[in-house]
């Protein structure tokens, strides 16, 4: 089943969807210079096979390429970030 992680930025989310179907997603405040991502869930009949991180990692990747700082509210995204230290850059320190 093909997996896509795109931006909606209309309803200023990311989201997973499995075979064009939305199976999850990031929900985020966009600042000018930040990106503060506010929740992120996965819908239970499609939990436990990794669409949360791969979820996370897309959205951040899109983070860092856009040149935005990352403000992790979200207690899912902030603990992804704390296990993939290649990620702890992109964190604002000054607010999360």
């Amino acid at each position: 089943m093909p997996v896509d992680v795109v931006d909606d930025p209309e309803r200023s989310r990311f989201e997973v969807r499995l075979d064009g179907e939305v199976a999850g997603f990031a929900e985020y405040r966009l600042l000018p210079s930040k990106i503060v991502f506010t929740h992120a869930e996965v819908l239970p009949e499609h939990q436990g096979r990794g669409l949360a991180g791969r979820l996370v990692k897309h959205a951040l990747d899109a983070s860092r390429e856009a040149g935005l700082r990352v403000v992790p509210l979200c207690p899912y995204v902030a603990s992804w970030i704390k296990r993939h230290s290649d990620y702890h850059d992109l964190v604002d320190e000054s607010t999360g």
